[in-house]
């Protein structure tokens, strides 16, 4: 059987994106292991599905490349919001995940004219039992130096509603990445502190209204960017008083975001804010043991993300290579 399939990125974060009438049409973790294996037209971050719901608009599940299922993915959400919008010709919509309804809305291009959509990042936890995460019998991990990862790094745990951990770096750690690559890679797997797993992203202060960040993906591992984790990282950047602004300009290895971070009275709003590319459309056959490219179809939308990828070269040409 034929079905159409959408290659998308949100700031380099690659999925494929399926709509389909039938939560169980086919066994996604098989497909979504195939589709992203990098023999694959240069594989893929995961699977993006987008599905009927009867609390919003539509749904959206994420599943991960090693075929683990993410509870939300902010570049994921933006890709499925322009769909959706396009789709029902609307300039905002409500998106049903799996923790939370989520508002997203057509936003001006951040450069250029490249299509741009704003989402809500929610619910937001400081509580380790909301990752889960266990650490001394602490209830919070808050901007607190934990001997065991690091005796100079300042970490911060938080779900938005993925698990994040959060360390606030000197530029050392973003231009050398073997510090967090072996802390990531321990903490996603055997050990006594995260069960499930967890996303670690360092986060560099560039300027008062400006961060870098780099994010180690669970399921994934080093990916060019996450959108929860820009997001937890602008956030905490904010809290303790690494920028001073509401609106923070978030780079990262595949282009860059604007977060939003508006406290009110001691809780916090978090918009996600970047683009929504799509680069090619394929016609896959899916029998029920096998797969098959049958078409590709590319669009021209890359060659204008590539000069937004140009500034992000610019910025942190100093620090990191590409």
């Amino acid at each position: 059987m034929e079905r159409t399939f959408l290659k998308v990125h949100g700031s380099g974060n690659t999925f494929y994106l399926y709509e389909s009438e039938q939560e169980n049409e086919f066994d996604w973790v098989k497909l979504t292991k195939w589709l992203c294996q990098e023999s694959n037209e240069g594989g893929a971050d995961g699977l993006l599905l987008v599905l009927p719901s009867n609390v919003a608009d539509a749904k959206m599940r994420v599943i991960n490349a090693d075929g683990s299922e993410a509870s939300m993915c902010g570049n994921g959400l933006r890709c499925v919001a322009r769909h959706v919008c396009e789709k029902l010709d609307k300039e905002a919509a409500v998106i049903e995940t799996m923790k939370a309804n989520l508002n997203v809305r057509r936003e001006e291009p951040i450069y250029g004219s490249i299509p741009t959509y704003a989402v809500e990042i929610s619910p937001i936890s400081f509580q380790l039992d909301t990752l889960p995460m266990e650490y001394k019998n602490q209830t919070e991990i808050s901007h607190q130096i934990i001997n065991e990862f690091s005796n100079e790094i300042k970490y911060t745990a938080v779900s938005v509603p993925n698990p994040h951990l959060i360390g606030i770096v000197d530029q050392e750690y973003i231009t050398i990445n073997q510090h967090q690559l072996k802390l990531a890679q321990y903490l996603n797997g055997e050990n006594e502190y995260c069960s499930d797993g967890i996303n670690v992203s360092y986060a560099y202060p560039m300027k008062n209204d400006t961060i870098f960040v780099r994010t180690y993906e669970r399921g994934v591992g080093f990916t060019n960017a996450c959108g929860t984790a820009m997001t937890a990282s602008a956030l905490v950047a904010k809290i303790y008083g690494y920028v001073d602004n509401e609106t923070v300009t978030v780079f990262n290895p595949g282009g860059f975001v604007k977060c939003k971070v508006i406290e009110k009275n001691g809780q916090y709003d978090l918009t996600l804010i970047g683009n929504a590319t799509i680069t090619a459309k394929y016609k896959i056959d899916i029998s029920k043991n096998d797969f098959k490219w049958i078409s590709k179809e590319e669009t021209d939308e890359q060659l204008q993300y590539e000069n937004c990828i140009q500034i992000v070269k610019k910025e942190t040409a100093s620090f990191i290579s590409h």
